[in-house]
């Protein structure tokens, strides 16, 4: 048979590895299969997954749990054992071998192609063998290792692996969870099953493997089997004597001596595969990080395993990596005294060269403070100034300099500094990166960008982490206090220049990807609008809320009430496993979807209960997690009214990655607006003191006038401009009938239609949205694109052309990547193909609302208007407007977003107006 040639990083040169803690080498073997399923069910994979909808929690969990035998074995050689698919030896020997097991969870085998790319990128062997298990490779280079004065370790949740073990080879056999390891050594092996290693086979099959499909002796547990062992020998000894055996065990061994021999002959790991790599050839390779950096990205991994990985593996090199410095960022920091600032930034912060600048403070709620200023020019001189230190003079001076459009500056994540400095009286001009926004920008996929992380991979080069606190560093009071200052400052002034060199390193990686432009004058010019947002924020009825919040927690406390009456008895309506038990045990409901721990409670599957049956209990259990949700939303308000009876929102740029914006604390684009409920919410935004009214803007169907301009489509736009209904207009086309003779189902469907395909919905999406079949659903569609032949062009080509580029681009040039459309996993390649299809045109919709708040907030200030903006929510914004501005306000609004992008159809916007934000969207 021949074996599969291993997986290695093919040009990345050998790293030897240092000895074992004993002197000698130590090999580390892991059967690949057996920890991903480990680490898939010790993590829940709800909790792990990607935007994209791909699952991680395999990945995650393996990778974890390998740092961990990295950092406290210290291997000097390691490979991991996979097995193939198609049968093996074993199943020549016996059909039925492995045969009634559960079918994989569909989440799993996406991963394990991970899990091997990620094996590769550290430069660790992948090994299989055509017609073996990984137990057999293992088997093999365990043998070869020990013959090698190796001391093996094999990381393995096989107890077959128990009949490798010798005082020169442990099993690291997995506990309840991945991190609990117990040592199985000759003496832990006769301690917990009465054998030696060497008799663990015999053991096992007396007893059986349920799964491999191996059946043992009917009533022949371990102790028994252990019994025999230990009398007789050996089971060959053991069979030579069965006669003697006596009782029911006896019998019933006799009785089943074929399939205790079968169970013998393949339960026996085979040590002599035909592998061509030899346990010499398994030192890892050099890691390649930049490609391990760009993974972990797309699979949106948070910085702290990363930065677990590359310490273990700068420990496994003896010392740094090669590429990542130690060269850091260092600088000259001066400490001016008073009345020097003004010649300090004269000297160094003067001229056309970009500096870094950091901020120590905190920020949150639209205001903050500022602890500590650090500036650092490129050639290393850098500068502290403490805002609580500095005489008249000297803050002039550095106000002056901050304020100076003319003196390029780079931050990271700025907003939040921003809003320290306003509130020290501080106003920032002149930035021209924001590190953070520059490399969401190159790199739209990534959850997290921390200016660690981000040295690390453009510049390789390490910052040193920052003392803790709630800012950016805050002062450790532990040590001497004069020691602790300096080094506080000194931490500080190397996060500037990091940030000066790194925009620099940004810059260029933007260029390539042509995104220069959109953070120079759409990202950065936003900035300051929503740190100007925050600080204003939204005046809320408090009395009005404390109301809603009361009247929801009573129709919750009801809905308990009324749910325990049905059931007969108290419950708990948050515990699924109490509501399966009672649905589908007591209640005896029709069966949902099948998950790991029992039938699926979920939302979707209340309701389809709710259809299915007479029993009033689903329809409860949705209405308590409704009033839950809302009581919990109202609550959250409450909480976040600030001393000046305001909600301070805080926005990101760099969450979503088509370029929408998202607030939290509170988040006020989650807020339900299709609801009666929901409405009432909206209502407890009012109108504050010295204004007499909110405005509401928002753009009418933009996503779908986006996709009448970017496909071009003849017929999608003339009927934007029938002046008719756009839904009624498009139904009937697609129907072949008059737009008076459209009804309700028929508009509703193709409204359906037409967000579907603007969202990248499929056939069987857009079944489930409309309740009918997926045949249905896709004749629907074919009649749609019967008539828009444009559309159907455009959804086509927009993914072949990504998938020959790499990424999508908005109208604007914003890209977002999709590696994933090339890829060999069918799930993976079908999600990143509808994000293809819809990258563009929400991509485009956010640059263009973006675009919009750009425009109303430089025409408010050229008209030197008081009103001002206080939301962006989706495609809306909310506005405060005081007595007298109303008319002027309502045009000025109207004319820049309706002018934010030339479309080939107009950008429509509807205006209202209100005391509060329900009655003026209304």
């Amino acid at each position: 048979m021949t074996p599969e040639t291993p997986e290695r990083t093919p040009t990345a040169p050998a790293r030897g590895g240092a000895a074992a803690p004993g002197g000698g080498p130590r090999l580390l073997l892991l059967d690949g299969h057996s920890m991903a399923f480990r680490a898939f069910f010790a993590l829940p994979v709800e909790k792990f997954g990607t935007t994209t909808g791909q699952a991680t929690n395999a990945v995650y969990g393996f990778t974890s749990m390998l740092i961990k035998l990295l950092r406290d074995e210290k291997p000097t050689h390691v490979a991991v054992a996979w097995d193939l698919s198609g049968p093996t030896f074993r199943h020549e020997v016996y059909e039925e071998y492995k045969a009634g097991r559960s079918d994989t969870p569909p989440d799993l085998p996406s991963q394990v192609d991970l899990v091997q790319q990620i094996m590769r990128l550290m430069g660790i062997t992948n090994v299989s063998a055509t017609g073996f298990e990984a137990d057999d490779v293992i088997a093999t280079l365990a043998a070869r290792g020990c013959d090698a004065g190796m001391e093996v370790l094999i990381a393995s949740g096989d107890r077959d692996a128990f009949q490798l073990v010798t005082d020169a080879c442990t099993v690291l056999y997995p506990g309840k969870s991945l991190s609990d390891l117990t040592r199985m050594t000759p003496d832990r092996i006769l301690e917990r099953y009465g054998v030696p290693p060497e008799r663990y086979r015999d053991l096992a099959a007396l007893v059986g493997e349920k799964a491999d499909n191996l059946p043992g002796v009917p009533g022949v547990g371990p102790k028994t089997a252990a019994k025999w062992i230990t009398k007789y020998g050996t089971l060959d000894d053991l069979v030579a004597h069965a006669d003697e055996l006596t009782g029911k065990a006896g019998q019933n061994l006799r009785d089943h001596l074929d399939s205790v021999l079968r169970n013998h002959r393949l339960n026996r790991l085979d040590t002599d595969v035909d592998l061509p790599a030899e346990v010499a050839d398994l030192t890892p390779d050099a890691a390649d990080r930049d490609a391990i950096n760009e993974l972990f990205d797309t699979l949106e991994f948070a910085s702290t395993l990363r930065d677990r990985l590359f310490a273990v593996l700068g420990e496994a090199a003896d010392a740094p990596p090669a590429e990542v410095s130690d060269e850091g960022f260092p600088v000259e920091l001066t400490v001016p005294g008073p009345g020097e600032a003004a010649a300090w930034l004269a000297a160094h912060a003067a001229g056309p060269d970009r500096v870094g600048v950091a901020v120590d403070g905190t920020w949150a709620q639209g205001t903050g403070s500022v602890a500590g200023l650090a500036v650092a020019a490129a050639t290393g001189a850098a500068a502290h100034f403490d805002p609580s230190a500095l005489g008249p003079d000297d803050e002039q001076a550095v106000a002056a300099w901050l304020a100076d459009p003319d003196r390029p500056k780079a931050l990271h994540d700025a907003k939040g500094p921003l809003l320290a400095l306003a509130a020290h009286g501080w106003t920032l001009a002149g930035l021209t990166s924001d590190t953070a926004l520059a490399a969401y920008l190159v790199q739209p996929g990534g959850r997290k960008f921390e200016l660690g992380d981000l040295c690390r991979r453009y510049l390789g080069r390490e910052l040193a982490a920052p003392q803790g606190g709630d800012g950016q560093l805050a002062l450790d009071i532990t040590g001497e206090a004069g020691d602790d200052r300096a080094a506080a400052r000194l931490s500080l002034a190397e996060r500037a220049r990091a940030t000066r060199d790194l925009a620099d390193g940004l810059d260029t990686d933007l260029g390539k990807r042509g995104g220069a432009r959109l953070l120079r004058e759409v990202e950065l010019p936003l900035v300051h609008v929503l740190a100007a947002m925050e600080r204003v924020g939204i005046a809320a009825d408090r009395g009005y809320l404390d109301g809603l919040e009361e009247e929801f927690a009573a129709a919750q406390r009801q809905a308990v009430q009324e749910a325990h009456r049905v059931v007969g008895r108290e419950f708990n309506l948050g515990s699924p496993k109490q509501l399966q038990q009672i649905l589908f045990t007591e209640l005896d409901l029709p069966k949902t979807k099948r998950i790991k721990t029992g039938y699926t409670t979920d939302a979707d599957a209340l309701a389809w209960l709710a259809g299915q049956t007479d029993n009033e209990l689903p329809v409860i259990l949705l209405r308590h997690r409704d009033q839950t949700r809302l009581r919990t939303t109202v609550e959250g308000l409450i909480k976040t009214v600030a001393a000046d009876g305001r909600i301070h929102t805080t926005y990101n740029q760099t969450v979503a990655a088509t370029g929408r914006l998202s607030s939290v604390e509170p988040n006020l684009q989650n807020i339900p607006v299709r609801t009666d409920a929901g409405r009432r919410i909206r209502r407890a935004f009012v109108v504050g003191g010295g204004y007499s009214r909110l405005l509401t803007a928002d753009y009418s169907q933009i996503e779908l006038r986006i996709m009448a301009h970017l496909s071009e489509d003849a017929a999608l736009i003339e009927a934007f401009q029938t002046g008719h209904d756009f839904h009624a207009e498009i139904a009937a086309r697609v129907f072949k009938i008059g737009v008076d003779q459209v009804d309700g189902e028929a508009r509703a469907r193709i409204k359906a239609m037409n967000y579907g395909l603007a969202y990248g919905l499929s056939a069987f999406g857009l079944s489930g949205q409309l309740g009918i079949t997926p045949d249905e659903a896709r004749g629907l569609m074919d009649d749609y694109f019967a008539q828009f032949g444009g559309v159907r062009d455009y959804l086509h080509e927009v993914v072949e052309q990504a998938r020959r580029d790499g990424y999508t681009s908005t109208m604007l040039g914003r890209r977002r990547y999709l590696p994933d459309l090339t890829s060999d996993n069918r799930q993976r390649r079908d999600m990143a193909e509808r994000m293809a299809l819809n990258a563009p045109i929400q991509g485009s919709a956010a640059d263009i609302i973006k675009v919009a708040m750009l425009d109303v907030d430089a025409a408010l200030r050229a008209e030197g208007l008081g009103t001002r903006m206080l939301l962006q929510v989706h495609d809306e914004l909310v506005l405060e407007v005081p007595d007298g501005e109303l008319d002027t306000a309502r045009r000025l609004v109207s004319e820049k977003m309706a002018s934010a992008y030339d479309l080939r159809v107009p950008l429509a916007v509807s205006v209202g107006v209100g005391r509060d934000w329900h009655e003026a969207a209304h």
